[in-house]
């Protein structure tokens, strides 16, 4: 037994002899290396699905088992895992959610950003997701309704309402609006439609408070500290993209999470620290031995990708990231910029790739125990960064079998029970997920240790990870035998505990 003491997983052994009786099976996966990360078990296992649940873990053979109609897969020599996990996921359609799933995703979350029009967007999936979806309530879009007056208000909440129920077409008109409110501070006489707009969102689902405030760069500090104080009110995380790459961005959301209480997860830990990492990691690191809820996550590439026309790309953007204009890659062509091209892309608008971190940072992150795995997967395009279809199957590939950053089981654990015991007390599903053992859900990753590898990369733009051999979301296959199962959507929304029936 491989015991995960070090990123604060239990080192009980599994009970190997569970199962359910003599019952039959909607699908059996026989003689599979199970790997699951919350009981320390890695082991040769039979596990049995029913329903969607898994009802058996047993060295029993099961092969005998399967219902008439069910599925039998022999898994001698791949490996049996919780179904990975990424808490940051830009990608929400079913074409992103295809690579995704060929990565071995099977719950893809947008808690950085988040949405408003939250009952819309559910209801829009519903039926028609091949894997588990969710959001945050978002601190952006809430600033934005409280910036406006009572019936400009209306009718961006009606627009931020129509456009969130297609959530397969992408919305000019409702970036621009959004957008058109970033640099614009909003006074504390608005700071109740704030919270009334983010509450909003949470009752209808939200998982906690996505905050990017480096985005909106008129959201000051005494605002962030007023949305840090009703998390802490409520017992919700936050999810934050902090104000800068700085040290001390890091330190205004941790003082705040100190002083307030509020549960804290800071996004992609490793572009948001370039050089300064060990530093923020120390941070980190530090007030979590002090007993503060705060976690964070890294995507394992040195690139990064975001859209041209933010706040990030204001005046100075060269010395704050330390690049240039040649180090930024335009998504639509592949092409590296110019002066001139960044001033025209720029005030088009559109998706630019940030060739600005270090491999040895990636290293750090990667082998950092507490650090999890989330992709900031891009909505799909052709030339999108490789992380919407590779990220988890790098990290197995490259980082656990071909570098030795870190071992496989704890690999496992950053990608599948450390990103839903995150989650488990704003949205309580959770508890059922990232786990291999009886009652969990059958959300399972089957893949092949000696193969598993991403295949997308910056110049040949998306393509599938192999070795990812199948993948069952609620029981039902989405990917088998390598290749995605058309037609398939089982997933469900994963809403926060404030959702209203």
């Amino acid at each position: 037994m491989v015991c995960l003491a070090a990123v604060g997983l239990s080192c009980t052994n599994a009970d190997s002899g569970r199962s359910d009786g003599d019952g039959h099976f909607d699908v059996v996966i026989s003689n599979g290396r199970v790997i699951d990360p919350e009981t320390g078990l890695d082991a040769i296992r039979h596990v049995g699905i029913r329903g969607g649940t898994i009802t058996a873990v047993t060295t029993e053979p099961l092969a005998d088992r399967v219902a008439e109609g069910g599925e039998l897969i022999d898994a001698t020599g791949l490996v049996v895992s919780p179904g990975f996990i990424d808490l940051h996921a830009h990608g929400q359609t079913v074409t992103a959610n295809e690579y995704q799933a060929r990565d071995g995703v099977t719950t893809a979350l947008e808690l950085e950003g988040g949405y408003l029009g939250l009952a819309e967007w559910v209801e829009a999936r519903r039926g028609a997701a091949p894997i588990h979806y969710g959001a945050s309530t978002s601190q952006a879009a809430a600033r934005a309704l409280a910036l406006t007056d009572r019936e400009d208000r209306a009718r961006l909440e009606e627009m931020i309402r129509r456009n969130r129920g297609q959530p397969e077409e992408a919305s000019d008109e409702l970036d621009g609006a959004l957008m058109s409110t970033f640099y614009a501070e909003l006074g504390a006489d608005r700071y109740e439609v704030l919270r009334g707009a983010l509450q909003t969102g949470l009752e209808e689902g939200g998982i906690g408070i996505g905050m990017a405030h480096q985005y909106t760069p008129g959201a000051n500090r005494q605002e962030v500290f007023e949305v840090f104080q009703l998390a802490a009110e409520l017992d919700i995380p936050i999810f934050t993209h902090v104000r800068s790459m700085s040290i001390d961005a890091m330190q205004e959301v941790v003082a705040n999470a100190s002083a307030t209480g509020a549960p804290l997860h800071i996004v992609h830990v490793n572009s948001m620290s370039l050089g300064n990492l060990p530093t923020v990691l120390q941070l980190i690191g530090a007030a979590r031995d002090r007993g503060l809820d705060i976690t964070t996550e890294a995507y394992p590439y040195t690139a990064a990708s975001t859209s041209l026309e933010s706040a990030i790309f204001d005046a100075g953007w060269q010395e704050l990231l330390g690049i240039s204009y040649g180090d930024l890659q335009w998504e639509d062509t592949g092409e590296r910029l110019t002066e001139e091209t960044f001033n025209r892309y720029r005030s088009e608008g559109g998706t630019v790739i940030i060739h600005m971190m270090k491999d040895d940072w990636i290293d750090l992150a990667m082998a950092t125990p507490w650090v999890m795995v989330a992709s900031d997967g891009m909505p799909y395009a052709p030339g999108a960064h490789p992380r919407s279809a590779g990220t988890f199957s790098r990290v197995l590939g490259r980082y656990v079998r071909d570098r030795g950053i870190l071992d496989l089981p704890t690999a496992i654990a950053k990608m599948t029970y450390m990103p839903a015991a995150r989650l488990e007390g704003i949205a309580p599903v959770m508890t059922r997920k990232g786990r291999i053992q009886v009652g969990a859900d059958a959300d399972i990753t089957v893949f092949d240790p000696d193969t598993v590898l991403d295949t997308a990369n910056f110049t040949d733009g998306l393509s599938y990870s192999v070795g990812i051999e199948h993948v069952f979301v609620l029981g039902t296959a989405v990917v088998r035998d390598g290749e995605t199962v058309k037609d398939a959507y089982p997933g469900q929304p994963i809403l926060g505990r404030f959702a209203t029936p």
